[in-house]
């Protein structure tokens, strides 16, 4: 069954994110923490696309192996300047390994000349094509509750968002936030446009001032100034075991307060760490979701 179907079909639930590992000789390390978060039953996993400096291929031999040991997997894919080619080797070889799901991104190069040739500038277009070419895939698509850095408007990303859909995508995952309100006024914007298909909010747990700092640089989301100076005085106070402890708190609440409001599930960017994921759930259960 695909990981798009699931989505649509069941209850509250939680997802984890991962990205490869750069060497080769981290992957067990990778997969010990890949298998304990898989004990916590997680309807799915993504899996980023060659990011940090990983190669594609590496992406999807991790994808393999997270599907092997039984967790459902979103491949990220990107497309700019890529052909139909490399795209069909890719998605083809997902599908070998038991991989359904593609979440189609348009990624880095868009304004580089040698995108020119390709047919493949923006996610749209990635959608359009594997919907077509592969209508038994399930697709994801990336969305941006407070707007991608390149769009001019928030209203103008929305409509691009809208198209992508259009074409075809079942779901949306949203870039991570901190701001429970900007996902909910999101999701009206786009059921103004018709757009109903499920989106997974994007939630980071802060585990450290450093990598929050790190993240912040690479996706350009905001963040609250009330929150960004309660990780300082965390920090102030007790160092990262602090930041932690005060990261954890207000993920806690964060999605309580997104699956109170009515989002279908949450996804979460594990950093590829298994601890600060398994204390989150336990509580989010305890809590009285995800039982």
């Amino acid at each position: 069954m695909k990981v798009a179907d699931k989505v649509a079909d069941s209850g509250q639930f939680f997802s984890f994110e991962f990205f490869p590992p750069k060497n080769e000789e981290t992957w067990p390390r990778f997969m010990q923490t890949a298998e304990r978060l898989a004990d916590l039953k997680p309807l799915f996993a993504s899996v980023t696309y060659g990011a940090g400096g990983t190669s594609h291929d590496n992406s999807l031999e991790i994808c393999s192996r997270v599907s092997s040991i039984g967790m459902d997997v979103v491949a990220h894919l990107t497309c700019a300047g890529a052909k139909e080619e490399s795209i069909d080797q890719f998605v083809e070889s997902l599908t070998e390994n038991g991989v359904e799901d593609i979440l189609a991104l348009g990624g880095d190069g868009r304004k580089n000349d040698e995108t020119a040739s390709s047919r493949f500038n923006h996610a749209s277009d990635l959608v359009h094509y594997i919907r077509d070419r592969y209508p038994r895939t399930g697709i994801a698509v990336a969305g941006y509750p407070g707007a991608h850095p390149d769009s001019p408007s928030l209203e103008h990303d929305i409509k691009v968002h809208a198209h992508k859909m259009g074409h075809g995508a079942d779901f949306t995952i949203t870039q991570l936030f901190f701001d429970h309100r900007i996902y909910f006024d999101y999701i009206d914007r786009l059921r103004e446009l018709g757009v109903s298909a499920p989106v997974l909010p994007g939630v980071l747990p802060i585990q450290s001032l450093s990598s929050l700092k790190h993240i912040m640089s690479l996706c350009g989301a905001a963040i609250p100034g009330d929150l960004y100076c309660g990780v300082e005085k965390a920090y102030e106070q007790g160092g990262d075991e602090a930041v932690k402890e005060f990261g954890l708190d207000f993920a806690r609440k964060q999605i309580g307060s997104l699956l109170d409001g009515g989002a279908p599930g949450v996804h979460i960017y594990t950093l590829n760490k298994a601890e600060m994921c398994e204390n989150l759930i336990r509580l989010l259960r305890q809590d009285g979701y995800f039982n």
